[in-house]
């Protein structure tokens, strides 16, 4: 084990800080989320907190930046390494955006791997608090047995979580109806009735699978421990958030965007193409369309080719993301690049995606409704074109389309699933006509970016000074910082 990149808050001989371990899964819409929130647990309490990030290797890499620039603000976080247990991958690959769809199996296995790992760290390290990931679930017994308040972190947003909770309860009935039925009525959830395809629920709901054998434990572990962290604000999902904190978690902190403030956004989550921000200058104001989808679940080849060509037929001035194993341009229509040369930019890699988002020339994101996307377009008072691909981003889909409703759906002219390869391949007439009458604007597109704007003001306020997720995270530290107290004072009684 490697302790690196940090400081101590012990100073001045006052009292110790309230020291917080922060253990995520292994993939970048996991790790970037809770890095941000560990800096600004530490931002928050200078001199009470010390944050210390648990990662393998290659995952520290890419959240160097972010653990460095609080350092150097003068904020207590932590880098502490361990190995990314052997799964048979090659040296560096430790995290599900970089390894290839078929090897994805190994990352969970290296979940099951790292169980003795974390709790040898954890016992001889000590903290006085673990917030741990999701699929680590077996760290509220090693919590448990060291007498510290273990908390979950969900990456995911309030809407999904409980659309999910109370479709596990039926998923009986989902298996015996099979993929062909009808749509499903998500039962249990307050507000309007929201239905979803069986085809485009996530895959645990409908066989067997690694989350279907683990929800259980999941579900216990985080009742059991001491809360439940989630990246959110309450006025995004106001009456979920209500309903959550009823049934869900002894305790609920809603604590995001921990993306805002924007102080750190051109290197967040690694090395992006910052070259893009000097071209989106380029543009006029809100002309771009800006299209990304994630860093882990992938487009057929015909599919990327139908999507270069939409984006062509749009005639709208787009910034592309591809995944870096999409990049070997044999997907490129012939002739294609010269073509959009003038007004489309296409970046292989790893985007600056915040920076992009607050930038003046983008006016609407094309998604695959990942949540931390959804989260940021929102943040950003951007509309959004949906196109979700897999796990539980069709259900984040009905919250901006229906619920919050600043996006649109891209398309609804043929069969979607979650297993990209029986999704019917999206047109590239479709996604240029959709483009382009998105960009164009109109009363329902109006109405969609003013709602946009209007939830981009309420995340800003949620974080600042007295706001909703201020509160909440201020509330988490003062709920661990009492609990830390009242397991000294038992100690020393005993």
């Amino acid at each position: 084990m490697e302790a690196a990149a940090g400081m101590s808050a012990a100073s001045d001989g006052g009292r110790r800080p309230l020291r917080v371990f922060f253990l995520p899964f292994f993939a970048r819409g996991h790790l970037i989320p809770m890095t941000d929130l560990a800096c600004r647990m530490a931002a928050a309490r200078p001199a009470e907190v010390e944050a210390t990030m648990v990662v393998t290797p290659a995952n520290a890499a890419l959240i160097a930046t972010t653990v460095t620039r609080a350092v150097d603000a003068g904020h207590a976080v932590r880098l502490l390494r361990y190995p990314f247990p052997d799964v048979g991958l090659e040296s560096g690959v430790e995290c599900l955006g970089t390894v290839a769809q078929h090897d994805a199996w190994r990352v969970f296995r290296a979940v099951d791997l790292s169980q003795p790992i974390h709790e040898k760290l954890l016992l001889e390290h000590r903290p006085d608090a673990v917030v741990a990931d999701v699929p680590f679930w077996w760290v509220t017994g090693i919590a448990a047995k060291m007498g510290v308040p273990r908390l979950t972190f969900h990456p995911v947003g309030i809407f999904a979580q409980l659309a999910m909770n109370n479709l596990y309860a039926i998923r009986s009935d989902i298996i015996r109806d099979g993929v062909a039925a009808p749509s499903v009525i998500v039962p249990g959830m307050p507000g309007k009735e929201i239905a979803i395809p069986p085809s485009e629920l996530p895959e645990f709901l409908l066989q067997d699978a690694v989350l279907s054998m683990e929800w259980d434990n999941i579900k216990a572990a985080q009742l059991a421990g001491f809360g439940v962290i989630v990246n959110t604000f309450a006025d995004l999902e106001k009456t979920y958030c209500d309903e959550y904190r009823r049934v869900d978690a002894r305790r609920a902190y809603f604590v995001g965007p921990v993306s805002l403030p924007l102080d750190s956004a051109v290197h967040r989550g690694g090395d992006g193409n910052v070259d893009c921000l000097e071209w989106l200058s380029t543009k006029p104001s809100r002309s771009v369309v800006y299209a990304c989808f994630g860093s882990w679940a992938c487009f057929s080849a015909r599919q990327i080719r139908e999507l270069a060509l939409g984006l062509e037929a749009s005639n709208k001035p787009f910034l592309w993301v591809v995944r870096s194993e999409d990049s070997d341009g044999l997907w490129v229509p012939e002739g294609w690049e010269q073509r959009v040369a003038d007004r489309g930019m296409v970046v292989r890699g790893w985007a600056p995606q915040l920076a992009v988002l607050a930038h003046p020339s983008v006016g609407a994101f094309l998604t695959h409704c990942g949540w931390n996307s959804v989260l940021e377009a929102a943040s950003a008072g951007l509309p959004v074109l949906t196109w979700p691909l897999v796990f539980e981003q069709f259900i984040n889909e009905r919250l901006v389309t229906e619920v919050a409703t600043f996006g649109a759906r891209l398309w609804d002219g043929g069969k979607r699933n979650v297993r990209v390869e029986d999704a019917n391949t999206v047109p590239a007439e479709a996604i240029g006509r959709a483009v382009a009458g998105f960009m164009e604007g109109g009363e329902r597109w109006d109405k969609m970016r003013a709602r946009a704007g209007e939830l981009a003001e309420k995340a800003r306020a949620a974080v600042s000074e007295n706001g909703s997720s201020w509160r909440d995270l201020h509330r988490v530290i003062d709920d661990l910082t009492e609990a830390n107290a009242s397991r000294v004072r038992s100690n020393g009684d005993s």
